[in-house]
């Protein structure tokens, strides 16, 4: 009994071209489906792919051979017979296996057609994609039909299609596709629809350029989409600014900052205290040990001085001591005597700073011919980047400013407490005092006038370290201008330094919070020239009750230096201060701009000058 769909295609052979017209034209009226894509020409003309669809039965039978006989006229296909085997279980077209593409594109323009021609490919038109040629399974030699697409043991060219899949033709025209397109002007892998390409004859339209908009009010410039002087200015300044200044990188251990993060990650909490292991590394133990001594210094020391006055047999060794201490001018006279590098030199030092870990970053030259004035900013709870930096040798400031002595200026009042004050003159520590400024910077050098000399002074003081608090960077900075007259009578060059990371080391009572213990500081602070800052950090076995300093990193920026000269104390005049102290204060704000998104990304606020 005949199936529905009509007489299938011999199993093997081929066709004759005398026998393949009128074999197609029958079996095109029975076959439930046929596809013929149509190409593109290389004459400009836009792609077309027609895909004609009719149903099993004799009523759409001359319709599809209508459609047929109008894409034949319109794209002028030659009549191909490849040789094609074909399963007797297919239900294909045998036209659509038997017609093969002339894929090679013609120069020459295609037959006209109506418009009810055109009507009628364009209705049944639909979108197609290329994919590569695929192989199926050898096991299976035979080829079938599932969901509409025949399956074949040699490799073909797959058109999708909404009505279905066209079978290989036995031509594979992929490369020939690629070809055309490509002398055509396209893109491999562009895809367009029938109805969107512009009708046979027609005029292409350029397509409109998108227009720019930008809203800048006060420019007429912004109506041409050009950027404003004001974009400019701010982009001149701002590639002023990283050319004036390097980038600078930390170059901390990463392994080491990884395993302190976990060890206080996985640390045993007791009532809310995080407990270090006991498997922590030595160096780290060491670490610990540096910065539990310098810290206790002041304690340890005077402590150990009454128990000497305790002892009667000492006294004659105590009473002269006291003598040399309150009569002394070490501290003073710019002769930097007591001062010694082998201590300032120690390993001791070495693990002080790589607790932190500090680090001291160079961004410009500082000739050994001129002086200094470096100006420390801020000033924290204890100052301990400072006293890293310039106190000891353990970030190297010897190495990376040859031929500069520099000195660490405290109160006037450390050199008063006995035995710490031999310490600190020891470490090259020195008064604060007007004086004692003067003599270093106008006493020996290479030249005998304090070439090669500096001093490093933290300007915000007592005051600024009641503003510490982490994440800010709050500067005492807008009235201190002695350090800017010193440096006019000495011919000082100043140079600003920025400490990223110092207001991170401590917790301490927000003066917000506790506006009565802030009054008391404050009155402390005018009646005895310091302050009692009401802080806590983490302890030597934990990490959050304490009084010893977190370990965060510390990067301490040099500036560049501003060039002063030198005046004498008559010709001093308060606007040429002023232009110095504006100029310093200027230099502190393009190394905090500079940076601040490396050093502090975990910020609270910007930057603040206050009185």
């Amino acid at each position: 009994m005949a199936d529905a769909s009509g007489p299938l295609p011999p199993r093997s052979g081929s066709l004759s071209k005398e026998k393949s017209g009128k074999k197609n034209e029958k079996n095109s009226q029975k076959a439930a489906s046929s596809e013929i894509p149509v190409l593109k020409g290389v004459d400009g003309h836009a792609a077309r792919h027609s895909l004609t669809s009719a149903s099993a039965g004799q009523a759409s039978g001359t319709s599809a051979k209508k459609k047929e006989k109008q894409l034949h006229t319109k794209t002028s296909i030659p009549d191909l017979t490849p040789s094609v085997s074909v399963d007797s279980t297919a239900t294909v077209s045998a036209s659509a296996s038997l017609v093969s593409l002339n894929t090679k594109a013609s120069h020459e323009k295609p037959a006209k057609m109506s418009n009810k021609d055109k009507r009628g490919v364009t209705n049944e038109s639909a979108d197609f994609s290329i994919s590569e040629p695929a192989t199926t399974n050898p096991a299976t030699p035979s080829s079938t039909q599932v969901d509409g697409v025949l399956e074949t043991d040699t490799p073909r060219t797959e058109v999708s299609q909404t009505a279905g899949t066209a079978p290989s033709t036995g031509l594979d025209y992929a490369d020939a596709l690629k070809d055309g397109l490509k002398e055509s002007g396209l893109k491999e892998g562009t895809e367009e629809k029938v109805e969107d390409l512009p009708l046979e004859g027609a005029r292409e339209e350029p397509a409109e350029k998108p227009s720019k908009k930008t809203t800048l009010p006060f420019h007429d410039n912004t109506a041409r989409g050009e950027p404003g002087n004001a974009d400019h200015d701010v982009r001149r300044e701002k590639q002023a600014l990283y050319d004036e200044y390097p980038s600078l990188y930390f170059e901390g251990s990463d392994n080491e900052l990884a395993q302190m993060e976990r060890d206080r990650a996985n640390a045993y909490q007791a009532a809310g205290i995080r407990f270090a292991p006991f498997n922590i590394p030595l160096q780290r133990r060491l670490q610990t040990l540096a910065v539990l001594v310098h810290s206790l210094i002041i304690a340890v020391t005077v402590s150990f001085f009454f128990f000497l006055c305790a002892i009667p047999l000492l006294w004659p060794l105590v009473i002269p001591y006291l003598l040399h201490m309150l009569l002394s001018k070490a501290a003073t006279d710019g002769k930097l005597r007591f001062r010694s590098e082998r201590f300032r030199r120690s390993r001791i030092w070495h693990f002080f700073a790589d607790y932190f870990p500090a680090k001291l970053h160079k961004t410009h030259d500082l000739p050994a011919d001129r002086k200094y004035i470096f100006g420390y900013h801020p000033h924290g709870i204890i100052s301990h980047g400072a006293f890293a930096a310039f106190a000891t040798e353990a970030l190297g400031f010897s190495e990376k400013f040859p031929g500069i002595t520099n000195s660490l200026l405290t109160l006037d009042s450390n050199f008063r407490i006995p035995i710490y004050r031999d310490y600190i003159l020891s470490m090259g520590l020195r008064s604060v005092s007007k004086e004692s400024i003067t003599n270093i910077l106008s006493r020996g050098g290479t030249d005998g006038h304090g070439a090669g000399r500096a001093v490093t002074i933290v300007i915000g003081g007592a005051r600024e370290s009641l503003e510490a608090q982490p994440g800010t960077l709050r500067l005492v900075l807008g009235e201190r201008k002695g350090f800017v007259k010193v440096a006019m009578r000495t011919g000082a060059d100043i140079v600003p330094v920025l400490a990223f990371g110092e207001n991170d080391l401590y917790d301490q009572v927000s003066p917000k919070s506790h506006p009565y213990l802030h009054r008391l500081q404050m009155f402390v602070l005018r009646t005895l020239k310091f302050t009692l800052p009401f802080l806590h950090g983490r302890g030597i076995f934990n990490y959050d009750v304490g009084l010893m300093p977190y370990r965060r990193p510390l990067n301490i920026v040099l500036g560049k230096p501003i060039r002063v000269t030198k005046r004498a104390q008559s010709d001093l005049e308060t606007s040429e201060i002023d232009q110095l102290h504006d100029l310093y204060v200027k230099e502190l704000e393009k190394m905090w701009e500079r940076y601040k998104d490396g050093f502090a990304p975990e910020r609270s606020e910007e930057m603040q000058i206050l009185k």
